[in-house]
């Protein structure tokens, strides 16, 4: 039996990975801690709360005497850590939150798992003891028309929220080179699929256009993403945590690369032939907005170190991909408006 404790469980991605481990691994205990902000909700664990493997513990991971006591009172023996503050608008309106959340609540993760797990540096007195951290491309910056970010991509983040994604990336590799502790980064492409809040790009297409409203696109429109679905990004997330390979990181992408105007258009076109509007297309609602302060150009992922030493690979194509997303969106909606 293992007890793992994961991090920002009630989130998006944390969601749907607890979903997915929970029924990939039935002999694991996890352990979900979420401070339960606007992007973690509690109608995110739905599918498995009461599951008798899963227990929940709403609280913040900069709280450094509630880790000891989780800690002590679970015996956990590992980590994965999705719990960050990742909304790019809000971290330029107020970075501070960004800051003391992805880097210090990361750092008191580690120290608290550094003490519990190692009688001093590099001797381990419990099994396992595994660091994984989530973090995101964002931190290697923005690309030109060509190129793609590998794990040996300089860092140059360009906000503040991707500045405290690098920088808690940094605190999980000096924690392994310098005390010993098995950490395992993996960096990931813009996610998408069931349960994301409701301000990301695709679940604000779908939201506005359900609303008859303008569907804002920054800029001009030409920003591009590779988009990986989120099903994809758990199954990688599994293989990295079991592989062993401590002190490396794994860049996981979904190899879509799609300009926002094209993700918003895609969506449109589902909508019209799902939910036909009266008159006209839902594409209709598109409307060009001032570009996001900092907005990066483009972000791409060069995934062949996961597929090659890990045989990990995308299973899911993005015209299937944003056909479930869309229509996992219009089935909630319907079932809120049931309540």
């Amino acid at each position: 039996m293992r007890n793992i404790l994961i991090t920002g469980g009630a989130g998006f991605i944390g969601s749907n990975f607890i979903s997915y481990f929970l029924h990939s691994h039935p002999s694991y205990k996890l352990y979900n801690l979420d401070l339960l902000t606007y992007a973690g909700k509690m109608e995110n664990m739905q599918d498995f709360f009461h599951h008798p493997n899963h227990t929940f513990i709403q609280g913040d991971i900069c709280d450094r005497d509630l880790i000891i006591e989780l800690f002590e009172k679970y015996q956990i023996d590992s980590i994965i850590h999705f719990a960050a503050e990742s909304h790019v608008d809000n971290s330029i309106s107020s970075p501070n939150v960004f800051i003391k959340t992805n880097i210090e609540g990361t750092f008191t993760l580690l120290d608290v798992a550094y003490h519990y797990w190692l009688q001093k540096p590099f001797s381990y007195k419990v099994p396992y003891g595994i660091f994984h951290h989530i973090s995101t491309d964002e931190v290697y910056g923005s690309l030109g028309e060509s190129g793609l970010f590998s794990e040996e991509s300089p860092y140059a983040p360009n906000s503040p929220y991707s500045a405290s994604k690098a920088s808690s990336d940094m605190l999980v590799r000096s924690y392994h080179h310098t005390y010993g502790l098995k950490t395992l980064i993996t960096n990931c492409s813009n996610n998408y699929g069931p349960k994301q809040h409701s301000e990301k790009l695709i679940p604000t297409i779908i939201r506005k256009s359900l609303a008859n409203e303008s569907i804002p696109i920054y800029g001009d429109g030409l920003n591009i993403r590779d988009w990986l679905y989120v099903q994809d990004h758990c199954e990688g997330i599994d293989l990295v945590f079991h592989s062993q390979k401590y002190g490396e990181t794994y860049n996981i992408g979904g190899n879509n690369e799609y300009t926002n105007i094209i993700i918003a258009q895609k969506v449109c076109s589902i909508l019209d032939e799902l939910l036909p509007k009266k008159q006209g297309s839902y594409s209709d609602l598109i409307a060009y907005v001032q570009d996001r302060a900092g907005h990066d150009r483009r972000y791409a992922i060069d995934a062949s170190k996961i597929k090659t030493q890990l045989g990990w690979k995308s299973n899911t194509s993005f015209e299937d991909g944003i056909r479930k997303t869309v229509e996992w969106y219009l089935k909630n909606q319907r079932s809120k408006n049931a309540m």
